[in-house]
This record gives C-alpha cells, structure tokens and sequence, in this order.
C-alpha cells in the first residue's frame, strides 16, 4: 500500500491549503475546464476531495476515493498519474464514481498523486467536458504543480521533525532525570540536619517534635529510595502521554510502532495497578516516578 495517514494535524492541515492553493492556479496553468483535489484521511488509505476549482455542482465534493476504485484509487494503487479520454467508457478502471463525474459533465480526466516521503499523502485531478485524450503537455504540467506542493510539504515535515525531536528529548529527559533524581539523598541529608538542630534545643517537647518529624522523613539513616519499577522506555511513553500524546504521535517521536506504545504502557499498568492511561500518570507522579 503506498498511502500514509499525515503525521500530524498541522501537516494535514498546511496539505489542505496547498491543496486549495494549487487547485486554483491549475485551471490556468493547464486550460482545463475543472480542477480538484483531495488529501489522504487522518489515519486511513482514502482520500477525500476538499478542493475544487470551475467546478458546475457539488456533486464531487466530499467524495471518498478508496485505493483501487476509479482513476484515483488506481493512481493511489499505482502511485503513477493516470488519464482517460472518456471516463464512462474506459475499460481500465472500475466505475464506482461515475453518477458524480456523469453529473459534472466530466468526460476525460487526469490525475496525478501528492507524495511526501515515499508515499502518497493525495491527489490533483484535472478534467474537461469533452471525450478527447489529454496530452503528455497537461499531465506534465500537474505533474509540477504536484511537486511544487511535495518540495513544501517536505520542508514543513523536516521542520515539524526537527521541534518535536528536540521537545520530546526535553521531556523524556526531564522524565528520567526526576526518576533517578536526589530527591531521597536530600531528604536523608535534611533529616541528620534536623537531628542537629534537635540536640541544641533546650526546650524537651520542641526537641522532641524536631525528633519526630527526623523520624517521618527517613526511617533510618540508610534507607534507600524505593525502587522505581517503570523502564526508561516506559517512562518515555509515559511522559508523552502525560502531555496529551496519543499513541501514535507517541510512536513517531520515540520511533516505535503504536503497538510497542501500547505494550509499553500496559506494563507500565501493570507494574502501578492501573486500568487507564491517566491513572498510570497521575500514579506514576504520585509514587516520583514521573516528574
């Protein structure tokens, strides 16, 4: 399969004007009568037409275009442009949309797929309303303006990678720093501080109170921290988690599949008692594990 869902709704949403964008100037840039386009769904292998331009009825807008139906889902297949110089008719694609392109008056049409990476993330048609081939000259032509769209969308994906690379090294960061951090050493040291001050109060009851909280603190001069449980993977997963990623934007910051973030945070439950994400969080900071 060659479509990708978008890593993210800024990405998706940078494509959506892009695509409007394009699909404006596509008219004049290729003398076709109609120009539209459409961009994967979040987390799916379709694509929706958003983006429409010369356009008669709204007979194409919203249409879902599945991998492997009509000209589109053959391009999606294939990640190749494609034409037909009479839609209707032509044997080589199945027929699924044929009412909302008959009720266009679409007769030949091309379409031409939006890459980012290696995969294809959309779709730019072009059609006019009349059975004639459409020459090498227009697909060229969407072929361009396809890529001028992947040259920025490549960019804002590069930028994107690099902010959320460094931010989840913050976190992740300051996740394991508080998980192994001196916070009992300190504790131990404040507690023979105290004890101190304690045998240099004359008052017996202050001094005994001052002994009391010593003993509260540390229950002996060698006690140790309690040993945190959760890995350093699970402490990553869960400090994304704790500010509001899903596992999937979880799995593209830390470089794993959704399905290791998922494993990792059960084990993380697990481990805490839990049943829910939030519970594992809030658990985890109230034990110290989790900054």
């Amino acid at each position: 399969m060659a479509v990708t869902p978008l890593p993210s709704d800024a990405l998706a949403s940078c494509l959506g004007v892009l695509l409007r964008t394009t699909v404006g100037g596509l008219r004049q840039a290729t003398g076709l009568a109609v120009a539209f386009g459409g961009a994967i769904v979040q987390d799916g292998h379709d694509v929706r037409l958003t983006a429409m331009a010369g356009t008669r009825t709204d007979a194409l807008r919203g249409l879902l275009i599945r991998t492997g139906h009509g000209l589109g889902g053959r391009v999606l297949l294939t990640t190749r442009p494609g034409s037909v110089a009479d839609y209707a008719a032509d044997a080589r694609i199945s027929h699924e949309y044929d009412r909302p392109v008959r009720a266009e008056g679409l007769r030949a049409v091309v379409a031409v797929p939006v890459r980012l990476g290696e995969s294809v993330c959309g779709l730019l048609y072009g059609g006019i309303r009349e059975p004639l081939p459409l020459g090498a000259r227009v697909v060229d032509a969407m072929a361009r303006a396809a890529a001028r769209m992947e040259v920025e969308l490549a960019v804002r994906a590069e930028v994107e990678r690099r902010l959320a690379a460094l931010e989840t090294e913050a976190i992740t960061r300051a996740a394991r720093e508080s998980a192994a951090g001196p916070g009992w050493e300190q504790l131990r040291e404040a507690r023979a501080e105290l004890r101190s001050i304690a045998q240099e109060v004359t008052d017996p009851g202050l001094r005994d109170r001052l002994r009391g909280v010593c003993d509260r603190l540390v229950a002996s001069p060698g006690a140790a921290a309690p040993p945190n449980p959760l890995s350093p993977r699970e402490l990553d997963v869960l400090a994304l988690i704790a500010v509001g990623c899903g596992n999937a934007e979880a799995g593209r910051r830390l470089g794993l599949r959704p399905e290791t973030i998922k494993s990792y945070l059960r084990s993380a439950m697990r481990k805490l008692g839990t049943h829910t994400r939030t519970e594992t969080v809030v658990s985890a900071r109230r034990a110290g594990f989790l900054a």
